[in-house]
């Protein structure tokens, strides 16, 4: 059933059939083949959600001309082997390492990040709004803002998720890729959650008007509905308060190691992005070291 799925994500309407209202069944040839298939669905099947989705809209254009993914086992060289000598088998291996687009240029990025962003002053604002709201919605923008969490992490939490951990209050969140962690709240983002939830003591966390658990598309609606009352014009999506989020810990002196940790970003080049006063001559490493130097001595 699974295989089948990623089949037709892969596929879309290329299938080796296709309906001809004038006729009937018109046979084409197929993009892929079976054992393609069968790889690329493998492939697909290590990702999930919104990364999944992406992956399989980028693979559909590329028809023969996509390698197929090896596991690193194949490819990875026996430590013994008789009458195969080291440097042979540590060789082989690259004959599969040649990749058609490794060449292919491609075009630069843009290193400023120019979504839209809000200053100390509008987050400030938006969280009042928040607070001056439903529970529910001063919950979500205070995880949103305060945690700067990912939309898909924020509805995604369960009740049974909360915690206390070392007199912390704690809550349980998938990041991308599948891993869980605990994530602090701060106490204004703690108390909202408990007013959110009431007397519930399982099952998601935000939930619809329904009981049904809240998807992406209404906690957008919620964003903006908050963002209204704050009287922010600008257009504000639950991404432009992770973005605000990230911004704010940087301008506030945290470190960007703890920045990226609390982003979830797996490369340190994304956080800083988001730093607007990282070309700032106030914040260089010299000034911080020649006082650290300093002051051993005296």
């Amino acid at each position: 059933m699974i295989i089948a799925t990623f089949f037709g994500l892969i596929c879309g309407d290329d299938h080796p059939c296709i309906t001809n209202p004038a006729t009937s069944l018109v046979p084409v040839q197929p993009v892929f083949t079976d054992a393609e298939r069968l790889a690329l669905a493998g492939y697909l099947a290590g990702y999930r959600g919104l990364t999944r989705e992406a992956y399989t809209l980028d693979l559909r254009p590329l028809h023969r001309l996509v390698p197929l993914p090896v596991p690193a086992a194949v490819l990875r060289p026996p430590r013994r082997h008789r009458g195969v000598r080291p440097g042979t088998g540590g060789q082989r291996p690259c004959a599969c390492h040649r990749h058609p687009a490794a060449h292919v240029r491609r075009p630069r990025l843009d290193y400023e990040s120019h979504a839209t962003g809000l200053d100390r002053n509008e987050l400030g604002a938006l969280l009042v709004a928040a607070g001056l709201g439903p529970a529910a919605e001063h919950a979500l923008i205070s995880l949103l803002a305060l945690n700067g969490l990912r939309v898909s992490e924020a509805t995604g939490a369960d009740i049974e998720h909360l915690g206390l951990e070392r007199g912390h209050r704690t809550l349980l969140v998938t990041r991308k890729g599948g891993m869980v962690v605990a994530i602090p709240l701060a106490p204004r983002t703690a108390r909202a959650i408990g007013l959110a939830i009431g007397e519930r003591a399982e099952g998601p966390l935000f939930v619809t008007a329904e009981g049904r658990r809240l998807d992406r598309h209404g906690a957008a609606r919620i964003v903006r509905r908050v963002t209204r009352r704050a009287g922010i014009v600008k257009p504000v999506s639950p991404h432009t308060l992770r973005h605000a989020f990230i911004t704010a810990a940087l301008d506030a002196g945290v470190p960007l190691r703890d920045v990226q940790e609390a982003a979830s970003h797996a490369d340190p080049r994304t956080t800083m992005r988001y730093d607007r006063a990282r070309t700032s001559l106030d914040r260089r490493a010299t000034y911080i070291v020649a006082a650290f130097v300093a002051g051993a001595a005296r």
